[in-house]
């Protein structure tokens, strides 16, 4: 079984660093980060580099195909070299799937039309522009395509598709191994739950709608 972690500039890092590490677990998978081109990728504070060992032309089918997202996903909608390698790996793919605002690629690449999917929260709307049911949920399952919310909900996403993959007892204990049991200090980390001035401040610093 290979995994495809997809790199673009200014990605999130958690993004794709915590579904890989529940999805490294998968006995006998290979998981490999891939961008358009091969080397280092910068995050998008730009002071972190995953390296990507593969281009996007090396690894044409992967089983499972991960996009991440961060601010660098809006220079990305339009890039038909990304975006074609998107749909022709989730025409073989297994499963098919993205944290944070990759479900907007995702969509941008017609997958999601007519489809339940997440983003950030932030990113909603602009995920209902292209044919997709957004919900609010933490991961959402469609078919074989698995979107997760923001940022830290790739982590659930991994589990939740360890669990699919390799079944629930294995899903255990990668999360025991990783000792993945969220106790967090505050209770703001939907903005149905952060205080409302918190929730208008990030509104009105939005990126969005990004097309």
């Amino acid at each position: 079984m290979q995994i495809a972690i997809v790199l673009f500039d200014r990605f999130t890092a958690l993004d794709a660093v915590g579904p890989y590490e529940m999805l490294c677990r998968i006995p006998g998978a290979e998981t490999v980060f891939v961008a358009q081109q091969p080397g280092p990728v910068r995050n998008d504070r730009g002071d972190l580099a995953l390296v990507a060992d593969k281009g996007l032309d090396e690894v044409p089918a992967p089983d499972i195909v991960l996009v991440p997202g961060g601010p660098g996903q809006s220079a990305q909608m339009d890039n038909e070299a990304l975006l074609g390698w998107i749909r022709t790996a989730d025409a073989t793919s297994t499963w098919t799937t993205s944290v944070c605002t990759g479900s907007l690629l995702l969509a941008a690449a017609a997958l999601l039309k007519g489809r339940r999917a997440t983003s950030h929260w932030l990113a909603l709307d602009t995920l209902a522009t292209f044919g997709a049911e957004p919900t609010g949920e933490r991961v959402v399952i469609d078919g074989k395509f698995i979107t997760a919310a923001g940022v830290s909900s790739g982590i659930d996403m991994g589990l939740t598709l360890v669990g699919k993959v390799a079944g629930d007892e294995q899903a255990q204990t990668v999360q025991l191994g990783t000792e993945y049991d969220p106790q967090p200090p505050y209770d703001a980390g939907s903005p149905h739950k952060a205080p409302a001035a918190l929730v208008d401040r990030l509104r009105a610093g939005s990126r969005f709608i990004l097309q």
